[in-house]
Order: structure tokens, then sequence, then C-alpha cells
């Protein structure tokens, strides 16, 4: 896959998921978390197997023989961050959820390091820490001492377990550049769906849903769920958890545009915040020339 195929992916990747916040806002309270996984991975999986057959044509017994990582990316990505981060909204504010967040590209490159041994370039710590700090300064409106005047409660922990399971689940996709990454997630997502019925039943969910809600959970099935994992697995396997998490910070940027074509105003540090986020996530891409690494 090419270096701009791959950062074309990251970047529709994390558009996809910042558009599951802005939907998700009318599908949230009219469903539990678990009714919106389940939900979300029924609609997906149906529309993940058909494109695996038809763009990777794989062994689905090779497949299916790798069962126990793909159910251990199942728990982790699929299932459980999902979970934790519908659960988190429920005890805490958006800004908060959002601060939390903030922090995964960072963990995914200490974790990487650590696990990986992924060296870390003076080129992207710098790159992490403008974009970092371009998310700070649009979620905090260009005052950064906010950021110290938080106060964190259940939904911040909550929301922080979840950025911990995505740094996971981010580092597992690195070990299985031998698995279709279609149908690996096709695969994991039926998993998903096998975990998750027994607390779906349960949960005695309440139909109709409103318009709103089931053009809500459509767009979450569609493309947060079965795009944006394809694009991003695909991603880190040609460029390396590390390098791919910096992408992260995009979601609060494409959240921001999001808002202002809905109407919301969008503010200067908005705005600054942005163009930082972009000036790190190019810093980071960069092929490092000459520089040493500073963890190996």
């Amino acid at each position: 896959m090419g270096k701009y195929r791959t950062y074309l992916f990251l970047i529709l990747a994390n558009l996809f998921w910042a558009g599951n916040y802005v939907f998700g806002k009318y599908v949230v309270a009219e469903m539990t978390p678990v009714q919106m996984t389940f939900s979300r991975w029924l609609i997906a999986v149906f529309l993940l197997f058909p494109i695996a057959q038809f763009v990777e044509r794989p062994n689905w017994k090779s497949v299916l023989k790798e069962w126990k990582i793909l159910l251990l990316m199942s728990v982790l990505g699929l299932v459980g961050y999902n979970f934790l981060l519908y659960e988190a909204l429920r005890f805490t504010t958006s800004m908060n959820a959002a601060l939390v967040n903030a922090m995964n590209p960072a963990l995914i490159v200490l974790f990487s390091s650590f696990f990986l041994r992924e060296k870390i370039s003076l080129a992207k710590g710098v790159g992490l820490l403008v974009s970092l700090l371009g998310v700070l300064l649009v979620l905090t409106k260009g005052q950064l001492q906010l950021i110290f005047q938080t106060e964190y409660n259940l939904g911040d922990l909550l929301m922080l377990a979840a950025i911990l399971v995505w740094t996971f689940y981010s580092i597992l996709g690195r070990k299985m550049k031998g698995l279709p990454p279609i149908s690996a997630t096709a695969v994991s997502a039926l998993l998903g769906l096998v975990l998750v019925l027994p607390f779906f039943l349960a949960s005695g969910m309440k139909l109709p849903l409103s318009h709103q809600a089931t053009l809500g959970i459509l767009y979450i099935g569609l493309f947060p769920s079965v795009g944006s994992f394809i694009f991003w697995n695909a991603s880190i396997r040609e460029i390396g958890a590390s390098r791919a998490g910096i992408y992260l910070n995009l979601i609060t940027v494409f959240t921001a545009i999001l808002s202002m074509l809905l109407g919301n105003p969008v503010t200067l540090a908005q705005v600054l915040g942005g163009l930082l986020v972009f000036a790190g996530v190019y810093i980071t891409g960069r092929k490092d020339k000459g520089v040493r690494s500073y963890i190996k």
C-alpha cells in the first residue's frame, strides 16, 4: 500500500470516528452502551464478510485458525473500547472525555516502544507534542490553564480505561501482518456479537427508535464500524502503531469541522489548535533523516 494511500486511510478513519460523536448524540438517549455496541457490529458484520470476500478473497480456514488473537482483538477494540466510551459519557462531560482521549497517541507511542521496541525519534516526539498541544488548545477554548482545574470522576476513569484498551488493540494489530485486515475485522466483529448477545438480550431494548436515532445507528454501523476499522488496521500494519496513533488527534479537529457544518460556531482557538494538530501530524509522518532515536 502506497504512502499517500496509507495517510488517506488514516485521515478517513478518524473523520468517520469523529462522526461517531456527532451522530451518537441522537442514539445515546434511546439506547444503552450494550445495545449500541451490539447494533453497530450487527450492521457491520453483514458488510464486512462480503467486502472481505470480494476484495481479499481470503482463505477463511487460515483466518479462523487465528481465532484466539482475533477474539482478543474483539474484546479490546470492538467491544471493550466502545462499551467503555459510551459508558463513560454517562458520567462525565464530553470536554473531560475528549481531554482524556487526547492522551491516546502518547500512550500508543510509549507502549509501542516498550512492547514492540519501536523507536521514538526526535521528530516523532516533537510532532506528538505539537499535535497534543493543538488538541488541548481546541478543547480548552484557548485557556490551557483549564487542564489543571478539571475534576476527574468515574466517567474520566472509564475513559482512561477505554484509551488503554484501544492502545493494546492497536499494538496487537501490528502483530497481525499475516492476516488480511478486512477478513480479520469481519471475524472479530462476529466474535464480538457472540460475546455481547446475552447482555443485549437481557437489556430490554425498546423499539421503534426515533428517525434520528435510526439514522445515527446506521451511520455508526457503516462508517466508524466498517470504514474506520478497515482503514485503521490496514494503516498500522504499514507504518506502525506509534506513527499511526498521532492521527487520532484529528478526531477533535474533524468533530469541530462537523459541528461548524451543523451550524455551531468555530472559535479562533479551534482554528489555531487544528492547524497545530495538522502540523504535528505532518512532522510525525515525515521520514527521519540523521536523527537519533532517544528511546529504543
